[in-house]
């Protein structure tokens, strides 16, 4: 075999691939800024609003295991350009509604199917078909993907809402995931054998998936079926519902409109939200390179718990302006806001060997069920009490006790042996022989 030092395919496949997420997370982070003024025009209740926010984050949830599985059947780089167009079409038909049912079809089906279609099961998918080096790490860099494209996307598009007004944020999303289609089109790739390489520090070629005959909807229904049998599924699940709880559903829905309460400016909260995104970038990769030396349950119980703590000082932090205080929280907060995932994805890897993504895609799906509860609750809550503050605190203690279900997982399997450890190997590629 001929060996060269040329930049692995598989690193191409990651950027477009982070690329991708970057687009998708767009649309999922204009709620924030288009709640007050859909409220305004529209004269719709918080919590109606707030209920087609639910509507996407279960969808997005519940396609991500089907996504997985029909990445096995269809390929990446279908799956995802046609994931790309619902985003595109979602959020650019609602310029036209004039009914809150419009609002859920648009902002709420097709937004919910698109995105959730690039959800966290994909960069599973691309990790374990294109990485066995620095999988870990890469998986903490692509899951910044999503905190990047709130970084670039929640600032610009609050400007936007002010001055142009949100039907122009709305065409502006919808922009964006349509230029992202050719990249994703041109330069995504299924398998590294597509190309004639190993996956990244793979020293064979990595075993084919199985193919059963069954359809992506069989497929993934019998991996969940399979993982619910399991204790470290329902532990798993129940930890990464209440992450989606504190993360997506209350601080990335409701965090604006409760700062903007405290008399913030939108421009200013987005702006906070935003930094939000950028120490997520950091704080995910991090937690990618110290899922590849750490226990990934020592680490969720930590991240879990250092959450709670902080969304029970958050109510007393609330003010007019940014004050050092806040900034603080946020950057806390950001450090910790999707670290959960590379540790995640690395325990159902473990734990569910071949189908680890299609199962990572389940305990996905409960993440945004979590969401959805939490932003259509949140919503009730500022709508009946007239403030939010009862929702910080009980997110902070549901942390906590995501800390304890995360502890409560074992190495042992019931009596399942482990996978072998992947070996350290050379970070070079080498070509197949001809």
């Amino acid at each position: 075999m001929s060996r060269t030092h040329r930049l692995h395919p598989a690193w191409i496949v990651a950027a477009v691939a982070f690329v991708a997420l970057v687009g998708a997370a767009g649309f999922r982070a204009t709620p924030a800024v288009l709640l007050h003024p859909l409220h305004a025009e529209f004269r719709w209740p918080l919590g109606v609003i707030s209920a087609a926010v639910s509507v996407n984050l279960v969808l997005f949830g519940l396609t991500a295991p089907f996504a997985a599985a029909l990445m096995e059947r269809f390929g990446l780089r279908r799956v995802v350009a046609s994931a790309l167009l619902l985003v595109a079409a979602g959020s650019g038909l609602t310029v036209f509604m004039t009914a809150s049912w419009q609002l859920i079809l648009c902002w709420g089906v097709l937004v919910g199917l698109g995105t959730g279609s690039m959800a966290l099961s994909f960069v599973a998918t691309v990790t374990g078909r294109w990485f066995v080096g620095r999988r870990g790490l890469v998986t903490g860099v692509l899951t910044a993907g999503s905190a990047a494209g709130q970084l670039v996307f929640l600032p610009v598009l609050a400007v936007v809402v002010r001055d142009h007004g949100w039907r122009s944020a709305a065409l502006i999303v919808a922009g964006a995931a349509l230029a992202v289609v050719p990249l994703v089109w041109f330069l995504l790739r299924d398998h590294p054998a597509d190309l004639g390489v190993l996956a990244y520090g793979a020293t064979e070629p990595m075993p084919p998936a199985a193919q059963d005959g069954r359809g992506a909807a069989a497929r993934a229904l019998g991996a969940l079926g399979a993982a619910a049998r399991t204790r470290p599924f329902w532990l798993l699940a129940g930890g990464f519902a209440i992450c989606g709880a504190t993360t997506n559903g209350l601080v990335g829905t409701h965090f604006i409109p409760a700062a903007h309460d405290h008399g913030m400016p939108q421009t200013t909260a987005a702006g906070l939200l935003a930094l939000v995104g950028l120490f997520d970038i950091a704080g995910t990769i991090a937690s990618g390179w110290l899922t590849d030396r750490v226990d990934s349950r020592l680490l969720l119980g930590a991240y879990y718990a250092l959450r709670g703590a902080s969304l029970l000082v958050l109510p007393s932090l609330f003010a007019a302006s940014a004050h050092p205080s806040m900034l603080v929280f946020i950057i806390f907060y950001g450090l910790d806001w999707v670290a959960t995932v590379p540790p995640t994805v690395a325990l159902c890897r473990e734990y569910f060997g071949a189908n680890g993504a299609i199962v990572f895609g389940w305990v996905y799906a409960s993440h945004q069920i979590g969401a959805a509860v939490a932003a259509t609750g949140a919503g009730v809550i500022r709508d009946q009490l007239g403030a939010y503050a009862v929702a910080w605190y009980v997110a902070g203690g549901l942390s906590v006790g995501a800390a304890l279900l995360s502890l409560l997982l074992r190495r042992d399997r019931g009596g399942v042996p482990l996978p072998v450890r992947e070996p350290v190997v050379a970070a070079g590629w080498r070509l197949r022989e001809p």
